[in-house]
């Protein structure tokens, strides 16, 4: 299958069940709310299609309704490495009436699926039955496959931990060297941020940089399309990737944002 196909049925079964979920009968008012938000706040279009813009990390987003269940989508925003292992898509930081609107959203655009397309520099799709996730045609049915819950659940703590959350969570758009050239980044409105850009990045604090890990661009009054990672990282992990930004650079934050101690 295409990168961007649907999940493939898992073959496993399980104590873990989805929750029974219809989408929202949602006016004309709410079904232009939540294409604005898409649009101008959320960074779900940073990494996926809809319609001729967008991302192509993860698959598009047209016609979603012909491939999967409702209850599937909903929760698949709310809590994605539980249905999906190995995805890198960070879990929603929305309150649940609008996860409830944007899945209500996705369910009732009367767009056709298209699939999706490979692109030059994208990585290799995982060896077949790597990972297993729930059955996206039967949702309510078997949970998940036992397994990590993300692609750098297996990385041990070391110097090459930055680096391999870079490479999984971050090279896409930012590129593998911090050149800003990903695969994904002619695809985003606003150039990803050149984080090998010695003179520019060391105007920027750790602090700033953990914080745009965490938050995602719209925090720091950058690219809403940057998605938050602070829910899907823990605090190591973070401070790991800021480190390796660094090393990108060959730079170090201003100087009156370094206090002198280090391993925080």
């Amino acid at each position: 299958p295409g990168t961007g196909g649907a999940p493939q049925p898992a073959t496993t079964s399980g104590a873990a069940r989805i929750p029974p979920w219809e989408p929202l009968a949602l006016s004309p008012f709410s079904m232009q709310k939540a294409e604005t938000l898409l649009e101008d706040r959320w960074s779900c279009l940073g990494c996926h299609q809809l319609g001729e813009g967008g991302g192509r990390i993860g698959p598009r987003l047209d016609g979603i309704a012909q491939r999967l269940r409702p209850e599937y989508v909903r929760h698949l925003v709310e809590d994605p490495a539980h249905l999906a292992p190995g995805t890198i898509m960070p879990p929603s930081l929305e309150q649940p009436d609008r996860m409830d609107l944007i899945a209500s959203y996705l369910l009732l655009r009367d767009a056709p699926w298209t699939g999706s397309e490979r692109l030059p520099g994208m990585p290799a799709l995982p060896a077949s039955g790597s990972v297993t996730p729930p059955d996206a045609a039967s949702a309510t049915g078997a949970g998940p496959a036992s397994g990590p819950s993300s692609p750098t659940a297996a990385i041990p703590p070391g110097p090459t931990l930055g680096a391999a959350l870079y490479n999984a969570q971050c090279a896409a758009c930012h590129g593998v060297t911090g050149e800003g050239d990903g695969f994904n980044a002619p695809f985003m409105p606003v150039a990803p941020t050149v984080h090998a850009d010695s003179a520019a990045m060391s105007l920027r604090t750790d602090d700033t940089l953990y914080d745009g890990i965490h938050g995602g661009g719209w925090i720091l009054g950058k690219s809403h399309r940057m998605p938050a990672f602070g829910a899907s990282l823990d605090d190591a992990q973070k401070r790991a990737l800021v480190a390796h930004i660094r090393t990108l650079c060959r730079c170090q934050g201003p100087y009156w944002s370094r206090d002198g101690r280090r391993g925080r």
